[in-house]
C-alpha cells in the first residue's frame, strides 16, 4: 500500500474509532522513513494516544479492584494476573512508539516544532511507562521521561511563542509529569502557572489557526491548577489527576 492510500486508510479507521488499524497504518508511513507532514504527525499520535489510552484507563480500574480485593487469593490471583496482562499490551504498544521515535522521527525532524513535538511525545510514553513500573525500571523511565521532556522544553522556550499550542501542550504534560510522577506540587504548579501567565502576557500573539487549540489547553492548565491548589490546601495524601493533552 502506498503512502496516499495508507493515509487514507488511517482517516477511515479514525472515523470507524479502530484506533489500532489506525495505528498499523501510520506505523507503516513513519517506517517509510520521510518526514511526517504535520497532518501525518497529528494521525500518528492520535492513533497511538487512543490505543494506549484504552489501556492505560483499564489499568487504573483493574489495579484499583486488586487493592480492593482482599481475602479471596484465588480472585486475587485472577486480578493480579489480567492487570499484568493489560501491562503488557501497554509495555508493547509505549516500547512500539519509542521505538519509531529514535529510529525514525526525531533524526529526520528538520525543524524546531516537529523536533518538540517528538520529543514531547518520547516525554509522554515514557511518562506512561513510568505509570506501571517498579524498581530500577521505574527508576529509568522516569529519568528517560525527564529528560526527553526537559529537552524539548529547551527548545520550545528559545524557538516558540509562548501562546504556541505545542508548548502549551508540553508545558501541560510536563507539569503533570512533576505531580503524579515525582509526586512535586510545588514544581507542577511553577511550571504551569509560568506557562499559563506566559501566554496569557502574549495574547495578541495568538495564531487564528491554533486559537482554539491554545485557549483549551490554557483552560486545562488552569483547570489543573486549581485542583492541585485545593488538594495542597487540603493536605490530602493523593492529589487529583491532572488534565493531560
Amino acid at each position: 500500500m502506498d503512502k496516499t492510500e495508507l493515509i487514507q486508510k488511517a482517516k477511515l479507521a479514525e472515523q470507524a474509532e479502530r484506533y489500532d488499524d489506525m495505528a498499523a497504518c501510520m506505523k507503516q508511513v513513519t517506517e517509510q522513513g520521510a518526514e511526517l507532514t504535520n497532518e501525518e504527525r497529528n494521525l500518528l499520535s492520535v492513533a497511538y494516544k487512543n490505543v494506549v489510552g484504552a489501556r492505560r484507563s483499564a489499568w487504573r480500574v483493574i489495579s484499583s479492584i486488586e487493592q480492593k480485593t482482599e481475602g479471596n487469593d484465588k480472585k486475587l490471583q485472577m486480578v493480579k494476573e489480567y492487570r499484568e496482562k493489560v501491562e503488557g499490551e501497554l509495555r508493547e504498544i509505549c516500547n512500539e512508539v519509542l521505538g519509531l521515535l529514535s529510529d525514525y522521527l526525531i533524526k529526520n525532524s528538520t525543524n524546531a516544532e516537529s523536533k518538540v513535538f517528538y520529543l514531547k511525545m518520547k516525554g509522554d510514553y515514557f511518562r506512561y511507562l513510568a505509570e506501571v513500573a517498579s524498581g530500577d525500571d521505574k527508576t529509568d523511565t522516569i529519568t528517560n521521561s525527564q529528560g526527553a521532556y526537559q529537552d524539548a522544553f529547551d527548545i520550545s522556550k528559545k524557538e516558540m511563542q509562548p501562546t504556541h499550542p505545542i508548548r502549551l501542550g508540553l508545558a501541560l504534560n510536563f507539569s503533570v509529569f512533576f505531580y503524579e510522577i515525582l509526586n512535586s506540587p510545588e514544581q507542577a504548579c511553577t511550571l504551569a502557572k509560568q506557562a499559563f501567565d506566559e501566554a496569557i502576557a502574549e495574547l495578541d500573539t495568538l495564531n487564528e489557526d491554533s486559537y482554539k487549540d491554545s485557549t483549551l489547553i490554557m483552560q486545562l492548565l488552569r483547570d489543573n491548577l486549581t485542583l492541585w491548589t485545593s488538594d495542597n490546601a487540603a493536605d490530602e495524601g493523593e492529589g487529583g489527576d491532572g488534565g493531560e493533552n
